[in-house]
């Protein structure tokens, strides 16, 4: 059993920033890349930016600049940096790891997991 649990989302006022945090727990043999995802209302889901296990960052047209993407793999832990929010930022964002974890037979099962979304709103 795996879970990713985020927090760090909240109101904040255009121009102004957040932390959000994703921890992954449970049965875990390693994790590949961590990422953070986006939905705003009527919207498809979107890639805000990811991260592999070697530290490759991948980013988001609309958020480069302004979003920073790390992890620590000692914690299991990936995190996103917003500065600069702008409206158009209001979304709920979602948190995915792509882990191998480990079943009580000890076999190895890849597949991605998300958290269960925390909502970011900018508006003043």
């Amino acid at each position: 059993q795996v879970q990713l649990v985020e927090s760090g989302g909240g109101l904040v006022q255009p121009g102004g920033s957040l932390r959000l945090s994703c921890a992954a727990s449970g049965s875990i043999f390693s994790i590949n890349a961590m990422g953070w995802y986006r939905q705003a209302p009527g919207k498809e889901r979107e890639l805000v930016a990811d991260i592999t296990n070697s530290g490759t960052i991948n980013y988001a047209d609309s958020v480069k600049g302004r979003f920073t993407i790390s992890r620590d793999n000692a914690k299991n832990t990936v995190y996103l940096q917003m500065n600069s929010l702008k409206p158009e930022d209001t979304a709920v964002y979602y948190c995915k790891a792509y882990i191998y974890s480990l079943d009580t037979d000890y076999r190895v099962h890849p597949g991605d997991h998300w958290g269960q979304g925390t909502q970011v709103t900018v508006s003043s």
